[in-house]
């Protein structure tokens, strides 16, 4: 680790390192590509990512970069400066927000490239019912000034729907934001199944989609907290690498 830290942020690392090696896992990074972040607790200005050239199976808690949100900065500082962009500009625009996931998998840039909006066609697409911002594609986020679009088009959404190019999540905490990112990802492969089907779509009535996004809300914050450490003791059995 680097020397000296506060627990919390050691304790921060621990967990963004684990949340890299469970999106590997489940086959949604992309060789160097792609990003997480997560909020510094004790130093709210600043965040930690990955390492540009590091595969996120070779991620650890002590080669996460810790840099700052605002500002600017160049690739000599071992980051990817479209990463750079994208969660600085995030995280800095919600103070809510202490975590974020941006992957590429080809069903969430699928669904990115359909003018409709997500279809309420699963439960694990009612978890972003009235939830969901898109984002018209403008290139490679590399550029500072898209920052703004991003946040107008992101608001007080847990979802974004970046057009051609892949998805993003946010949440509060790292736990969150897997489970947000797993359900996304499961809601766009599932609607993707169905359209190929060419059979009509029953979706979920918008009263219905009302009631269960409070239900979501009580098992989040009750039994639903169980499954974040049972991915941890999963790490640990596989690789507890990632703690180093």
């Amino acid at each position: 680790m680097p020397n000296p830290i506060s627990d919390a942020e050691r304790e921060a690392r621990v967990e963004l390192a684990a949340l890299y090696r469970l999106i590997e896992q489940h086959g949604w990074g992309e060789g160097i590509y792609n990003h997480v972040s997560l909020r510094i607790p004790d130093a709210p200005d600043h965040f930690l990512i990955k390492r540009h050239d590091l595969i996120y199976s070779e991620v650890t808690a002590s080669n996460l970069v810790k840099v700052r949100i605002d500002g600017d900065l160049d690739e000599t500082a071992g980051v990817n400066r479209p990463g750079f962009v994208l969660h600085g500009g995030v995280l800095s625009d919600r103070p809510d927000i202490n975590c974020a996931i941006h992957v590429h998998t080809a069903a969430g840039i699928a669904v990115s490239a359909d003018r409709a909006p997500l279809k309420m066609v699963s439960q694990y697409a009612v978890r972003f019912y009235g939830r969901i911002g898109y984002h018209e594609y403008e290139g490679i986020t590399d550029g500072l000034s898209e920052r703004e679009s991003i946040a107008r088009d992101l608001s007080s959404h847990t979802a974004l729907f970046m057009r051609n190019h892949g998805v993003l999540v946010v949440a509060a905490s790292a736990p969150a934001a897997f489970t947000r990112i797993k359900d996304l990802l499961e809601a766009c492969r599932i609607q993707l199944m169905l359209q190929a089907s060419g059979d009509r779509l029953v979706e979920v009535p918008p009263e219905v989609c009302e009631k269960t996004l409070r239900q979501f809300e009580k098992h989040d914050n009750g039994r639903g907290g169980a499954e974040w450490p049972a991915y941890l003791r999963m790490l640990d059995r596989l690789d507890a690498s990632y703690k180093l």
